[in-house]
């Protein structure tokens, strides 16, 4: 017979503390796959303005683009592309059995060049804006 873990009646929610890497690296991937899915869907509602015509669709991104939120969102999507796909060669890397034994170093590694590339991408995105 198996035991069973009585969690009492309240979860408890402070664990995210132990957490170790491998946890929040599944984690931050599988939220970021979420995102992108959620912004394919986002893409094809905008693009499909260019079914009724190309002044509808010119805009449709004409206005989408003079909005600051809009410049800072697509910052959030580039940083959040840039880590899914780091972090997808990571796991590639580590299904290959390369990297094994720095998985961590590995994870803080994509986290620290999404940094880098979102922040160095800021004035690009946001020129024009403000």
């Amino acid at each position: 017979m198996s035991q069973s873990y009585d969690r009492g009646t309240v979860e408890d929610f402070g664990r995210w503390r132990s957490f170790s890497a491998g946890m929040w690296a599944w984690i931050f991937h599988k939220f970021t796959g979420w995102v992108l899915i959620g912004y394919l869907f986002t893409h094809i509602a905008v693009l499909s303005t260019a079914t009724t015509g190309p002044e509808v669709y010119e805009t449709t991104i004409q206005g989408l683009e003079s909005l600051a939120v809009v410049r800072l969102l697509e910052v959030g999507l580039l940083a959040v592309a840039v880590f899914h796909i780091l972090n997808g060669v990571r796991l590639l890397m580590v299904d290959l059995g390369v990297g094994l034994e720095a998985q961590d170093k590995s994870f803080y590694a994509s986290l620290i060049i999404t940094g880098a590339i979102t922040v160095a991408s800021v004035p690009t995105f946001l020129s024009g804006v403000f």
